[in-house]
């Protein structure tokens, strides 16, 4: 009996240790000045004093230095996102001008090729005598490649897009998710003002 009760103790005190030491571990791995944003958020609210008021009512108390730094940290990933949508859109942009002149140069070219089907069997270009299938052949493959071009460049101002339009979604989420935390955060400091003024005015009656 003893001996049962015994290896109970130890496999109370094993469960215990491993529930410690997986809640250090995940305590160390959060940070206020690594790891992402909802981590911050995440290790602030672990690290706020829990407290009851007079009333019972639950209280948590953040530091400001705490919640400097984690407006600071957010106002920079906030800086670096918008930084980067406007170099993507600077790419949109160039791209997008770079697709209009060679639909300009596809055109153009189009309607030079009308142009000659309309003339004779015998025809030169740039001075150089040539039948009139060799040049089609020519003017076909030119179309051909600026075609290629055009469409590889279509691709890479709808993949630039995309990732504008992901871009603004996550800032958004960022925006959404700091002034909720912010809120909180207000919520928590106006509770504790208003139980530390209860404490004043009850010290002072």
């Amino acid at each position: 009996m003893n001996s049962f009760k015994y290896t109970l103790t130890l496999v109370f005190i094993f469960l215990l240790n491993l529930s410690f030491s997986q809640n250090a571990t995940e305590q160390e791995s959060l940070s206020l000045n690594s790891g992402t944003i909802d981590n911050q958020f995440e290790f602030l609210l672990k690290k706020s004093g829990n407290f009851k008021g007079t009333n019972g009512q639950p209280y948590e108390a953040v530091k400001t230095g705490w919640l400097l730094t984690l407006r600071k940290h957010v106002r920079d990933s906030l800086v670096k996102i918008r930084k980067d949508l406007s170099q993507t859109q600077a790419v949109v942009t160039s791209q997008s001008d770079e697709i209009s002149k060679l639909k300009t140069n596809l055109a153009a070219t189009q309607d030079n090729l009308d142009s000659t089907n309309l003339e004779k069997d015998s025809m030169s270009l740039f001075g150089i005598p040539m039948s009139k299938s060799g040049y089609n052949s020519l003017m076909w493959s030119i179309i051909a490649a600026l075609f290629v071009f055009l469409l590889f460049f279509i691709y890479k101002f709808k993949n630039s897009n995309t990732i504008t339009k992901r871009a603004k979604q996550n800032l958004a989420e960022i925006e959404e998710e700091f002034e909720e935390h912010r809120k909180i955060a207000l919520e928590r400091e106006q509770k504790v003002r208003r139980q530390l003024q209860d404490e004043i005015n009850k010290q002072k009656k």
